[in-house]
C-alpha cells in the first residue's frame, strides 16, 4: 500500500478546488442579490435604547472577572459601548489594510476576469463597512480607538512585503473572529438595535469575503514555492500576535473610569476571555491547520498569541 507524499496530497486538494472563475461568478451573483447600503438600510436617527448593551456582555473583555463583579450594571453597559467602539475602530483599520492587499492581489490579474471583478466588489463592500463602523462609533457617542503606533507602522510593512497567501491569511484572521462574535450579536435582543443592524449587514456580506479568501488561500498554499509557504506561516503567527494585542484598546478601561493596569491584568488572567478568543478563532485555526499554515515556528507564534490552544 503506497502512502501519498505531502506534495501529492496538496495537488489532490488543488484538483478538488472549484474553478476560480466559477467561484467568483457565484460570489458576484450573491453580491448582486444580497448587498446593502447602510445609509438607507439602518435608521441612524432612531434614539438609542435605555437599558440595552452595545455588545453582548459575555463578549465584553472583563466579563466574569473580579473587577466585573464589582462594577454596577451601568458601568458594565458603558464598557460595552466603549469596547464596541474599539472593535469598530479596529475593523476600520483592518479593512483599510485589506483594501490595499486586495488591490495588490489583482494588479497583475486579467482585469476583465470574474475573479478581479469580485475583488473590486469586495473593496466596495469594505469601503461601505468602514464608513458604517465610523458612523456607529459617532452615533454611540464614543471616541475612536486607533491601534498602537507600533502596530500601525508594522501594518505598513505588511502591506508592502506580504506574499499573496500571507495577505489572505491576514484577511481571514481579521474577518473570522469578529464574524463569530457578530453572529452572536445581531440576534441578541439585549443589544442596541443599531448595533444589531450593523452586525447583521457585516455578517451577510463578510460571508462572501471569507469564501473568496479561503478558496484563494487554499489554492495559493498548494501552488506557492516552499519559501513563500514558510514565510506565510511566520507572518501569520506575527499577525495573530498583533491582532490579539490590538483587539481591545486598553484606553477603554481608563475611559470607563477603571484602573487600567488592574483591568488589563484581569483580562489576561481570565479563563473566560481566553476561551472566547480561542472559540472565536477555532473555525479559522482548524482551516489553517488543514491547509498547512499552522506548522513549525508559525504554530508556536499562534499559541503565544492566545488564539490557539
Amino acid at each position: 500500500m503506497t502512502t501519498m507524499t505531502e506534495t501529492e496530497v496538496l495537488r489532490d486538494a488543488l484538483g478538488q478546488l472549484r474553478d476560480r472563475e466559477q467561484v467568483a461568478q457565484r460570489l458576484l451573483e450573491s453580491s448582486r442579490k444580497h448587498s446593502f447600503d447602510p445609509d438607507t438600510e439602518l435608521d441612524w436617527d432612531a434614539p438609542l435604547e435605555d437599558g440595552k448593551w452595545f455588545w453582548p456582555p459575555e463578549l465584553v473583555s472583563l466579563y466574569d472577572t473580579p473587577l466585573w463583579r464589582r462594577m454596577s450594571e451601568e458601568q458594565r453597559m458603558n464598557l460595552s459601548r466603549l469596547e464596541a467602539a474599539s472593535l469598530a475602530s479596529l475593523g476600520i483599520w483592518f479593512e483599510v489594510i485589506l483594501i490595499q492587499l486586495l488591490a495588490r492581489h489583482i494588479y497583475d490579474k486579467p482585469l476583465t476576469s470574474a475573479h478581479v471583478r469580485y475583488a473590486l466588489t469586495e473593496i466596495a463592500d469594505e469601503c461601505r463597512h468602514s464608513m458604517m463602523f465610523a458612523r456607529m462609533i459617532n452615533r454611540g457617542g464614543a471616541p475612536a480607538y486607533p491601534v498602537r503606533r507600533l502596530h500601525h507602522n508594522l501594518a505598513r510593512v505588511l502591506k508592502t512585503v506580504s506574499t499573496t497567501p500571507g495577505s489572505f491569511t491576514a484577511t481571514l484572521l481579521g474577518e473570522e473572529i469578529l464574524d463569530w462574535m457578530q453572529r452572536l450579536t445581531f440576534p441578541d435582543e439585549r443589544v442596541q438595535s443599531l448595533v444589531r443592524g450593523v452586525t447583521r449587514i457585516h455578517v451577510i456580506e463578510e460571508a462572501r469575503h471569507v469564501r473568496y479568501a479561503r478558496e484563494e488561500l487554499r489554492r495559493q498554499m498548494v501552488s506557492c514555492p516552499r519559501w513563500e509557504a514558510e514565510l506565510t506561516r511566520i507572518s501569520s503567527g506575527e499577525a495573530a500576535r498583533v491582532f490579539s494585542l490590538s483587539f481591545v484598546n486598553p484606553q477603554v478601561y481608563t475611559d470607563a473610569g477603571l484602573d487600567r493596569r488592574e483591568a488589563v491584568a484581569q483580562v489576561r488572567a481570565s479563563a473566560h476571555r481566553r476561551e472566547v478568543m480561542q472559540q472565536g478563532a477555532r473555525r479559522l485555526t482548524d482551516f489553517l491547520d488543514e491547509i498547512g499554515v499552522l506548522r513549525g515556528v508559525g504554530r508556536r507564534m499562534w499559541k503565544s498569541s492566545g488564539l490557539l490552544a
